[in-house]
């Protein structure tokens, strides 16, 4: 990509979409279009369409998509699949008639079965059945990294896509409903210091093993693989290192300085047991990650306090 090129970032409102902005303009990259979701709703076609026929971006990030924890897949499923469907197919398929010259995709590690030999390596797609608390979700972004694929066989187009694990950081939901474990676990812990609360509860039993990328290392991947990668297959983005819940939680207690108990709910759900990723293909290629979990809850908490925790309103 040419610094002047001229880049849409769909999703730039969110953390992931603003991380990948923040990358780009640190870079030296100068033409960069957001839309937030109130100025182009991208479950539009014609709104979509009509976007990409008046701007005519060179390259497109789809960062766009609407995410939640546990809790909102379960509670949510239609919307999940509806809303994320939609979009991806919009983007993708303006993408295409407009003449975007390369696309990058970007889905969700929870596309891996349930129950697949861990680490997770990108042949395992598809080999089995699906964790059901995010299937809607997941059902989505494996249609959307399909879609890419075969954009590409069938038009030739350089449509590529990249599957994060868990990620936090600046600008994360930490709504308690909808929000994923780390970013509610961090308002968690604030609040409970705040109050001077006995205890924290964590849902389900704290065993589950999961793997947490900050936001800003996920957006250097996504820069790196739209300026270094061209094939078809699908390509993790990850640490290649996980944690159990339990650590997760004791990290943060002890990060934020909370002196009270810790208390697993076990009639919460646990979701998939273990998730980590296999990311020896883009480290081959040139990326790791720099940031480690404890520097990165760092960071995000240090953001958390210069914004007031005004994401807590």
């Amino acid at each position: 990509m040419l610094k002047t090129a001229k880049i849409f970032v769909a999703g730039s409102r969110g953390m992931v979409g603003s991380a990948i902005v923040r990358n780009l303009e640190q870079n030296g990259f100068t033409n960069i279009i957001t839309k937030s979701s109130k100025e182009l709703d991208l479950r539009n076609q014609q709104a979509v369409f009509e976007f990409f026929e008046t701007e005519k971006p060179e390259f497109v990030f789809l960062a766009a998509a609407k995410v939640g924890g546990i809790h909102a897949n379960n509670i949510y499923p239609a919307e999940f699949i509806y809303d994320n469907m939609m979009i991806q197919n919009n983007v993708i398929h303006a993408a295409y008639l407009n003449k975007v010259e390369k696309l990058f995709f970007l889905g969700s590690s929870c596309i891996y079965p349930k129950f697949a030999p861990q680490p997770l390596k990108e042949e395992y797609l598809l080999t089995g059945a699906l964790e059901p608390t995010n299937e809607a979700y997941a059902i989505a972004k494996i249609s959307g990294l399909k879609m890419c694929e075969f954009y590409k066989k069938q038009y030739g187009c350089n449509f590529i896509s990249a599957m994060p694990t868990n990620l936090y950081g600046i600008n994360d939901n930490f709504n308690l409903q909808n929000s994923h474990v780390l970013p509610a676990l961090l308002r968690k812990f604030i609040e409970a210091k705040q109050n001077n609360s006995s205890e924290v509860v964590v849902w389900g039993s704290g065993t589950p093993m999961r793997e947490f990328l900050f936001v800003d290392d996920l957006a250097e991947a996504c820069v790196f693989l739209m300026q270094n990668y061209n094939d078809a297959e699908t390509v993790n983005i990850g640490t290649g290192e996980d944690v159990t819940i339990k650590e997760l939680a004791e990290t943060i207690k002890k990060t934020v300085g909370f002196a009270g108990e810790l208390v697993f709910d076990a009639t919460k759900p646990d979701g998939t047991p273990r998730k980590l990723l296999d990311v020896s293909k883009i480290n081959n290629l040139g990326w790791k990650h720099k940031v480690n979990l404890q520097q990165g809850i760092e960071k995000t908490l240090d953001w958390v306090t210069e914004n007031d925790f005004e994401m807590f309103t």
